[in-house]
């Protein structure tokens, strides 16, 4: 079991830095993400893919939002799901438009 997560949460890692075009946007600008998560529950896949889209933005809101539920520097923008049952239990891939303030 640890090597499933170990394993998802490198997957997870890795899907952020290929999608990581919005790094260093301007203020105002907006963009599109994507990803992808896979865990035990739904709302765990969820979560994944919400980190894969803040990594894929920037590490730092990323880090903000785990610590607080909050990124201050960006409008995190309703995200849209797409979810299955599979793999370790769910898959989800989802995006979401994200604005840097």
């Amino acid at each position: 079991m640890r090597t499933i997560v170990s394993r998802t949460a490198m997957v997870a890692v890795a899907a952020g830095l290929v999608m990581s075009a919005g790094a260093g946007a301007s203020a105002g600008e907006c963009f599109m993400k994507a990803g992808q998560g896979t865990a035990g529950t739904l709302q765990g896949a969820k979560f994944q893919v919400d980190e894969v889209l803040l990594q894929a933005t920037d590490w730092g809101a990323w880090a903000e939002w785990m610590a607080t539920g909050k990124t201050t520097g960006y409008d995190f923008g309703k995200r849209q799901y797409k979810c299955k049952e599979g793999g370790l239990g769910y898959e989800c891939t989802g995006q979401a438009e994200i604005c840097k303030k």
